[in-house]
């Protein structure tokens, strides 16, 4: 089949309401055109991503692997979200485009893909989703092909596999699906590069964001939002997760991502907020403010504390330590400060029994996971290799402690109720400890204060 679709396989997505298309304007529009070549790089991740594919093949051997990009996702009605590949495919392809499938079959390596259309097809000026007068101009499989150092066909040649070969699909099978996740545990110097990059632009939009405190204290939440996310489609591909912006109590609901409530004088505000760069890595950070630039007393006390946990956290990673090992450190400063507040119901030392954990009810969930091209990274790594496994060199983790006092917590003081804070850093373990991928923002009260006054000014 040739490169480019033709007139009898194409069926345009269009609309009820587009007008029609008569035989003489569609005659019309697929001629006089000029021919250009998308001016594409060679992908610095191709000569990586061969290796990535080599080292999957060796892992079933025999097998044929395969690995879809996925496809658009509606929004609403006739809108989709804008596309974002799947992980794996990514990974070991390099590809970034939507409906290709990278096939890895006995170590001989293909893209399927699709290409921009024919200019004498209707796709070309009608369709929706695809056509280059509508969403732009995809690139040629000569084009993808030479970014990616990588085999290329068009999308329809895509076998059926139903040889006597054993095929894997990774979006059923569970066992490529856990090696692919396994085999991103530990991060390249270009993937460090790439985590630090993010990192260095996620500290941007934070920066931004107190730049225009007025504005904030104006708009609320919605404008701390809006504008992280200019600086992360500004500088890199997009958010890589929907931002937290959680001011007052709405820092207490870990996943607050609606964003709608008001900036309020006298409170904190809770900002979990990662760019995604345009290699597809994610920061993942956590910094809690004071609204009015300074920490009350007790907000201080409070923040302080989960620092402490934290730094507990960070300085416990190291090669050869459980993966638990930040989690358990922060823990332990937390459980013994909930003791000493007279909160919990036992000693700290009986909380801490994994038989018991009620010192939970204030800390609420793990202080780690994974961090690389996916938020939470490598998810379906078995719990061997991952949860219950050890950390090496190059494994990139978040540590995010922290206390959440709900609004209607009869447990605790009043004067506690709806405060909640966490501190979350991107930290990459080294041969000797650890690094601060995420260093560049301030982590203690005094500098959280100092930067404050810094960009507001």
């Amino acid at each position: 089949m040739s490169e480019q679709s033709t007139p009898e396989t194409v069926e345009p997505r269009t609309e009820s309401h587009d007008p029609a298309v008569p035989a003489a304007y569609a005659a019309f529009m697929r001629e006089g055109w000029g021919d250009r070549e998308l001016d594409l790089a060679v992908e610095p991740v191709a000569a990586r991503a061969a290796e990535r594919r080599s080292k999957l093949a060796a892992t079933f051997p025999g097998d044929r692997l395969v690995l879809p990009a996925g496809t658009f996702k509606v929004r609403s009605y006739d809108t989709d979200y804008r596309f974002r590949p799947d992980t794996a495919h990514t990974y070991f392809s390099g590809n970034q485009t939507s409906d290709a499938v990278l096939v890895v079959d006995d170590g001989e390596s293909v893209l399927y893909a699709r290409p921009r259309s024919s200019r004498d097809t209707d796709e070309f000026f009608r369709d929706r989703q695809y056509g280059e007068l509508w969403v732009g101009r995809r690139p040629s499989l000569k084009e993808m092909s030479d970014a990616l150092g990588l085999e290329v066909r068009h999308i329809e040649d895509l076998p059926s596999f139903d040889d006597d070969r054993k095929t894997r699909d990774i979006t059923t099978d569970d066992d490529l699906a856990r090696v692919a996740s396994e085999l991103r545990l530990v991060k390249d110097a270009w993937e460090v590069e790439q985590l630090q990059e993010a990192c260095d632009i996620t500290t941007l939009g934070f920066e931004d964001s107190v730049r225009e405190w007025d504005e904030v204290l104006r708009y609320g939440e919605r404008w701390i939002e809006g504008t992280f996310f200019r600086r992360a489609r500004a500088m890199g591909n997009d958010i890589g997760y929907d931002s937290i912006v959680g001011g007052g109590s709405h820092a207490t609901t870990l996943h607050w991502i609606d964003n709608t409530g008001p900036i309020t004088p006298g409170t904190l505000v809770l900002l979990d907020m990662g760019v995604e760069n345009r290699s597809l890595y994610t920061a993942d950070v956590t910094r809690t403010l004071p609204v009015d630039g300074r920490f009350t007393s007790l907000q201080r006390e409070l923040y302080d504390l989960v620092h402490a946990a934290q730094q507990a956290g960070i300085e416990a990673i190291r090669p050869g330590e459980p993966f638990k090992v930040a989690h358990n450190a922060a823990m332990e400063v937390l459980a013994h400060a909930l003791a000493d507040m007279k909160l919990l119901p036992v000693s700290a030392e009986e909380a801490l029994d994994p038989d018991s954990r009620v010192y939970a009810r204030w800390t609420l969930h793990g202080t780690s996971h994974m961090l690389g091209m996916d938020v939470h990274d490598c998810g379906q790594a078995a719990p061997a290799a991952y949860a219950e496994g050890t950390l090496a060199e190059g494994m990139v983790l978040t540590v995010e402690p922290g206390l959440y006092f709900q609004e209607d917590d009869l447990l605790v003081p009043e004067e506690l109720r709806g405060i909640g804070i966490r501190i979350e850093d991107d930290i990459l373990v080294t041969a000797s400890g650890y690094e601060n991928l995420s260093s560049a923002l301030p982590r203690t009260s005094a500098e959280v204060e100092a930067w404050m006054d810094e960009h507001r000014r």
